[in-house]
């Protein structure tokens, strides 16, 4: 395993368990991950809040750069990315176990390459594509319902059904409004002792504009001003805990790898991922194709077959066997600041910030803990 890679600690702090050690507080168990003890939650996931680049640009976010030296650093699962960590959250698992196992991956009973965001190439029947139920369906079969506060867009999307259902949905219709976002969040706690919610808007900027940028800058503020006002806002026997779903990496032009230009690249059948952790699917020898990508890409990167990273636990203790075939035949996962681009995902070529790997910038979140007073 690469010394500049960040395992997933899927037997301890990580994302994963946040729900279950929610659920043991109420419960009066001792959870997993230390959480202070509260009569009700709220959880603030902020997409693209890593530990590190919080740390980094500390100043620019007053309570939680204040709060960092006491909070708990948590790792995601792999790959860092949203659509992975959401089901992680929500499911309380490991991706090995809940099935969504990148941004995009293949749907082998199809044969067909899925956008676990977007939804494209995804079957209809999303209830059969779901491997394992969500943790707020269990919490709610205990009589413990929770509230999710969300877009209104993404009430009925399939990763909110894949991650999520057994929630009731308080949708936010004005975005960026952090009197409305409370609000809602206020209305829910009403009905419920766990209450999640969801900022997409700094992830946004760190794609687009990258990390550090002064958009990227500026909207941390406006998430560290919703924090605050939240914090604030909340009743006394309530603790918000704010946390992320991955960090981000700036991947700058020279560092962009072409798969479909280099001849030494080819012999996949499908690409998918993400620039930053690869997942390719082949008819032919998966040890022959990770071998030549590993022999073009060198220090670059670390690209291993689908058994060794079962071994390696990259997905969790336990990868069942039908999520296992989702997994890519050969995984890329980057080093530094690399990526491999893709002419089949020519979005990906205005992305400014991305991630998906096991470095450190990517792979830790904080769980920043205010309350209860």
């Amino acid at each position: 395993m690469s010394q500049d890679f960040v395992l997933p600690d899927y037997g301890g702090k990580i994302l994963a368990n946040l729900l279950p050690s929610i659920a043991a507080r109420l419960d009066g168990r001792t959870p997993v991950v230390d959480v202070p003890e509260a009569g009700r939650y709220v959880v603030l996931l902020v997409d693209g809040l890593g530990w590190n680049v919080l740390e980094r640009h500390a100043d620019h976010a007053e309570v939680m750069g204040s709060e960092l030296e006491r909070s708990l650093r948590l790792t995601c699962g792999v790959p860092s990315t949203t659509a992975t960590s959401l089901t992680s959250l929500g499911c309380g698992v490991p991706p090995g176990r809940h099935g969504v196992v990148g941004y995009t991956f293949l749907d082998p009973a199809r044969d067909q390459v899925v956008n676990a965001l977007s939804w494209e190439g995804g079957p209809e029947d999303v209830a059969a594509f779901s491997c394992h139920g969500t943790f707020f369906e269990a919490m709610a079969r205990e009589g413990r319902p929770a509230g999710a506060v969300s877009l209104a867009r993404f009430a009925d999307s399939a990763l909110t059904r894949l991650a999520f259902s057994g929630t009731n949905h308080h949708a936010v219709e004005v975005e960026a409004d952090p009197e409305h976002f409370v609000e809602l969040v206020l209305g829910a706690l009403g009905d419920h002792d766990v209450v999640y919610c969801y900022e997409r808007l700094l992830d946004h900027e760190g794609h687009g504009k990258g990390v550090g940028s002064w958009q990227w800058l500026e909207r941390l503020a406006h998430v560290d001003d919703l924090v605050a006002e939240l914090s604030g806002a909340l009743p006394n026997d309530v603790t918000l805990l704010v946390t992320g779903d991955h960090g981000m990496v700036n991947v700058p032009e020279q560092h962009r790898v072409v798969a479909e230009a280099e001849p030494a690249l080819g012999g996949f059948r499908h690409i998918a991922g993400e620039a930053r952790f690869r997942q390719l699917y082949t008819d032919s020898d998966a040890v022959g194709l990770a071998r030549r990508w590993q022999e073009f890409l060198g220090d670059r990167a670390l690209v291993v077959t689908r058994g060794d990273a079962i071994d390696l636990g990259w997905f969790g203790p336990e990868v069942t066997a039908r999520v296992a075939q989702r997994i890519g035949d050969v995984l890329v996962a980057m080093r530094g600041d690399w990526g491999v681009m893709s002419e089949a995902y020519p979005g990906e070529y205005s992305l400014v910030g991305m991630h998906g790997s096991l470095t450190a910038d990517e792979m830790y979140v904080p769980l920043i803990a205010l309350g209860p007073r």
